[in-house]
């Protein structure tokens, strides 16, 4: 495998399905998972959403707290991590922000392996102000300052952190995001290893850039970054 990562079909097998937008496809977590952790590890995924993480962690026998502000996406989780299997990790869904995982000790995490949301290009909520979703671009970047920090104090020390990120457009201008988020992370005290672009598929919203896409003459954006960091 290299640095560009490509999967067309999303992954149906266990629980796993599309009806939670914008989560990444279980192929992304399965070869982290399998990369950078072994059975009976400690994962961790702060921005468990849709629940695809979770899932992978149970069918790969590692163990994973899972955690999220969103009431919605703990009910998902506990949902879709609702299945018998030999050999299974143990799956801890817990509400909370990730910017403060107090209920979590310093370095006793294996991996961390998450996908948060791009700032406010989806909104997973209309009420919940520690939901990072409800920000635009600087906020969301100040918040993530945090998030590295936590990332980086609940990880075990020689130990990774993989964490799946977009750019955004604004006035027909890329914002790269990505690599502000990646800067973050290494202000925050990790190296990084690993920089994977994983080209997109089958976005909702495809349609609509790129109708404007001709319209305004700029290029779609048809990947994301996958960045691995090592504490």
């Amino acid at each position: 495998m290299n640095t560009v990562w490509s999967f067309p079909e999303r992954g149906n097998w266990a629980t796993h399905d599309a009806k939670w937008r914008g989560n990444w496809s279980p192929y992304i977590p399965r070869n982290i998972l399998l990369r950078y952790s072994s059975e009976g590890d400690l994962v961790l995924d702060q921005f468990c959403g849709g629940g695809t993480t979770l899932v992978e962690a149970k069918l790969l026998g590692r163990n994973i707290i899972g955690v999220d502000v969103n009431g919605n996406a703990l009910e998902r989780c506990t949902e879709k991590t609702n299945f018998e299997r030999a050999g299974a990790g143990q799956v801890s869904i817990r509400k909370g922000d990730a910017r403060c995982l107090d209920f979590i000790k310093d370095g006793s995490v294996d991996l961390v392996c998450t996908h948060p949301p791009y700032a406010d290009i989806i909104h997973y909520s209309e009420d919940i102000p520690e939901d990072l979703s409800q920000f635009g671009v600087p906020g969301f970047l100040a918040q993530m300052k945090t998030v590295a920090t936590e990332c980086f104090r609940v990880l075990k020390r020689g130990k990774f952190c993989a964490i799946l990120m977009g750019d955004t457009r604004k006035k027909g201008c890329v914002i790269p995001m990505s690599f502000a988020v990646m800067k973050l992370f290494e202000e925050a005290g990790f190296q990084t290893k690993e920089i994977i672009i994983k080209e997109q598929h089958n976005c909702k919203a495809t349609g609509y850039w790129k109708t404007n896409s001709v319209k305004c003459n700029f290029l779609l954006l048809a990947h994301e970054y996958l960045f691995v960091f090592r504490k």
